[in-house]
């Protein structure tokens, strides 16, 4: 059983730390400090170097007391703006912030049980294989903390994830991947007023050539959006220049690499219609996975939902997270749910009951992997 008083103390504390994406040096040292009085060693990598960021991505290592599968437990530390000056409130069982902010559940309930697991193995000396635990930066911008990781760092035989919504016992097994696509239109500059006719509008242009792109829901697993547009640089002057920006999503490699062809397609075909320059560069995020259904990580998560009694949902994610890179580095990874409700909102929420639920099903899931047997 949990200690539900400190649960909900350390999570209180952690989510009135400001840890904007990029700015995560302040939780970063009393993650590392508290990492390591549990008896982990910690390596903090480069990746907020790369990244232009004051804080790394933190890595420890426990050593297991039996022989067991090595289990990799992750979460993220930044949060989504507005996340400083956090006033949570708890109303009914139903923690809030004051609705000027975010609450930071997203990820603060992932890192809070992580933490509570470890603290629970050692306190009451409970049997388990080697452990690593994760917390990733930059996440909530695109997952760049998790793509510019020290892979070599890893060498968990499966992991999970503590950073989606529902309610414990839910679990993604299967996760679209991203491209990000920069569509650069070039026109020509004119006088707005003299001498339009010998402008070209690279705005016009675009929207032009959105009219008939694809856009939306493609089919049940691909989907693209086309999220934001820049250009011109006054009302008096043709604009010369606009560039769109898209992302592409899909489940499946090869229709994430046709719709992403497609998009990269229909504009740059559109130069000649248009009478401008236009150059499409594609940037890819993350790759899609799949965890197959009898896995062992899947197995284990589980098992130790039902014996907690939680129901057990697998479900195929629409959304991206750390777990996408972790599995192309070669850790089977699974993204389990821990209440957070309304991200990305000052509506956020989170049900007390699901922050100790994702604790107990946290630790649980080290209990059943320590009965694992290696190979």
């Amino acid at each position: 059983m949990i200690n539900r008083e400190r649960v909900l103390q350390e999570f209180l504390e952690l989510v009135q730390i400001r840890c904007s994406t990029r700015q995560e040096r302040e939780v970063g040292d009393l993650l590392m400090k508290r990492l390591e009085e549990l008896g982990g060693t910690v390596h903090e990598d480069q990746a907020g170097v790369k990244l232009g960021g004051n804080c790394g991505n933190l890595v420890a290592d426990f050593p297991g007391t039996i022989d067991a599968p090595t289990v990799m437990l992750t979460a993220h530390m930044d949060c989504v703006e507005p996340c400083g000056d956090i006033h949570p409130q708890i109303e009914n069982g139903i923690i809030r912030s004051d609705g000027t902010t975010v609450l930071g559940s997203d990820d603060k309930a992932g890192v809070t049980a992580i933490l509570e697991t470890l603290r629970q193995l050692k306190e009451q000396d409970i049997p388990h294989g080697p452990l690593q635990v994760v917390f990733t930066i930059a996440e909530e911008n695109g997952v760049h903390g998790s793509q510019n990781l020290d892979s070599s760092l890893l060498h968990a035989d499966f992991g999970f994830t503590l950073d989606t919504h529902g309610h414990p016992g839910v679990m993604s097994y299967k996760a679209p991947g991203k491209n990000q696509i920069h569509i650069a239109i070039k026109g020509k500059a004119a006088h707005a007023g003299v001498e339009p006719e010998k402008g070209i509008n690279a705005i016009q242009a675009a929207g032009i050539l959105l009219s008939d792109a694809p856009q939306g829901r493609i089919d049940e697993e691909t989907t693209c959006n086309v999220g934001r547009i820049q250009g011109g640089s006054a009302t008096n002057v043709v604009a010369d220049t606009c560039d769109v920006f898209y992302e592409s999503r899909s489940r499946d490699k090869a229709k994430l690499d046709a719709i992403t062809q497609r998009i990269v397609d229909h504009f740059e075909q559109g130069a000649e219609k248009t009478g401008c320059q236009i150059h499409a560069e594609v940037s890819p995020d993350y790759g899609p996975y799949e965890i197959p259904q009898d896995s062992p990580a899947i197995e284990v998560a589980k098992c130790a939902a039902e014996k907690l009694g939680f129901p057990v949902e697998l479900e195929e994610s629409g959304g991206g997270s750390d777990a996408n890179h972790f599995n192309t580095y070669g850790v089977p990874t699974v993204v389990l749910a821990v209440g957070m409700t309304n991200c990305h909102t000052k509506e956020e929420y989170i049900e007390e009951k699901d922050l100790y639920n994702a604790a107990e099903w946290a630790l649980e899931i080290v209990k059943q992997a320590a009965d694992c047997k290696r190979g």
